[in-house]
């Protein structure tokens, strides 16, 4: 890897990765004018920053893109080829394997996690929140963590610090909800003191603290942020309940937005990259937007969580560095949320070795405005079922039928004649509304070889 312009800085830069949950392209005034929320400590990032108008999780749900962030590698290279992990699953990123925070460690940077976790923990079937748990967040290069194991609506209820429970969850919760939507969660044992109304606040100051005591240092540091929010349950804070035009959810949307005006006036004034944005679509639903005064939460793209349409992987996406990146600046380059290993391994100036990062491709120079000589052309989407997609520029391939996701249906078998799976020329149609499948056959053809080949030699660069 060459040598980056950033990196031939006398200091090196902090960098500090907010990783939303849930949270849509269309809940951002940003990116969704249209909006029926306030974001305004995002907007002024945007402002303030580059918005990236064609950014894609890895996966259209969130064990997977963690996965992929924190290892520069599509998950479904791993053992979880479809779905998620729970709270109690074992740790899913394998023995050996460098992540963000192990390399950004072993060049001196001070690492911290908050948020919710999800990629397991130890090495049992089923994790003892008794005990002490290894591996975990600190065996992965963060010398300190806090948050939760897993989603918000899944048991165990418990707050994390580094490789041990706070406190034990001895006792229980009810299930609260019977669709997934609102103030739901599943039922299951949580702490004797853990309110799910206390998760976002405790995680946002405990980040916080970390930002403010590392930013007077002369130390560079590293934050991983995987905010808790607004994935279920809605549970905003009561200053922010009501404040907006989308119910709840929207609500839960302003706060996160105020969180992440906190962590930036914390790195205020500091030598510090700053990116926000989400691990998937939102779970977003007509009856939602219809209760929602219109809302639409994934914009005006097609499908939504779990989706491998559009709307389950296209996301927010701004990257924040007064001085290094300018302002009001917007990037249409292709990138994965996997990219983002490589490209700060590039501002750093360190080195990926071999079967380091496999599907990681540093888009650094499009922070400033420049082509890349090697950037991305084609990214693999996945979706919560498995079902696969490959985007090459402006076509997309999605091997099979149906949304693969939340949307009905998930799956649908062709009958006699019909395509067995769905291409879509995104430049023309982004809504993804006029299947190119049988009309295409050289384009499609080339697709799935491209795909084929990532697959069977274990890399995308």
């Amino acid at each position: 890897m060459a040598a980056s312009a950033f990196a031939a800085a006398p200091t090196k830069p902090n960098v500090v990765i907010v990783l939303c949950d849930d949270l849509g392209f269309g809940d951002v005034g940003a990116f969704f004018p249209a909006a029926k929320v306030a974001t305004p400590r995002l907007d002024r990032l945007a402002r303030e920053g580059m918005r990236f108008v064609d950014a894609h999780s890895p996966s259209g749900v969130c064990t997977p893109t963690r996965y992929g962030l924190l290892t520069g590698r599509y998950c479904w290279r791993s053992p979880l080829k479809q779905g998620v992990l729970n709270g109690y699953s074992p740790a899913l990123i394998e023995p050996g394997r460098t992540t963000l925070a192990a390399l950004l460690l072993a060049q001196g940077y001070r690492t911290g996690g908050f948020g919710k976790w999800h990629l397991g923990l130890g090495t049992e079937e089923k994790v003892d929140f008794a005990k002490p748990f290894s591996p975990g967040p600190v065996q992965y290069g963060f010398t300190e963590y806090f948050g939760i194991p897993a989603s918000l609506d899944m048991p165990p209820y418990v707050f994390l610090e580094n490789n041990r429970a706070l406190e034990a969850p001895t006792a229980s919760i009810g299930d609260n909800g019977e669709v997934k939507r609102g103030p739901f969660w599943r039922g299951g044992p949580r702490s004797p003191s853990f309110q799910m109304e206390d998760v976002l606040p405790k995680i946002t100051e405990r980040a916080e603290q970390f930002l403010r005591s590392a930013a007077k240092s002369a130390k560079p540091f590293f934050a991983y942020i995987p905010l808790p929010a607004p994935h279920t349950p809605w549970v905003p804070s009561k200053p922010f309940q009501g404040k907006s035009k989308a119910g709840l959810y929207g609500d839960f949307v302003g706060e996160v937005d105020a969180a992440i005006g906190r962590f930036a006036d914390a790195v205020a004034g500091t030598n510090t990259l700053l990116i926000v944005t989400s691990d998937n679509g939102s779970p977003w639903e007509p009856r939602d937007a219809k209760e929602a005064a219109g809302h639409l939460a994934n914009g005006t793209w097609r499908g939504q969580k779990s989706d491998v349409q559009e709307g389950g992987h296209r996301v927010p996406f701004i990257a924040h560095w007064p001085g290094r990146i300018a302002a009001n600046s917007v990037s249409s380059q292709l990138v994965c949320l996997t990219d983002l290993f490589a490209t700060v391994a590039e501002l750093t100036g360190a080195q990926l070795a071999p079967g380091v990062a496999e599907d990681s491709i540093s888009f650094a120079p499009a922070l400033q405005g420049q082509a890349l000589a090697k950037g991305r052309t084609a990214v693999v989407h996945h979706s919560g079922t498995g079902l696969f997609a490959i985007r090459d520029r402006e076509w997309k391939l999605v091997l099979g039928r149906g949304s693969g996701g939340f949307t009905a249906p998930a799956k649908v078998v062709p009958g006699p004649g019909e395509p067995e799976g769905e291409l879509y020329h995104l430049l023309s149609d982004p809504r993804e509304e006029h299947n190119l499948y049988a009309e295409q056959p050289a384009v499609v053809a080339r697709l799935k070889d491209q795909l084929a080949t990532w697959q069977r030699q274990g890399r995308s660069r």
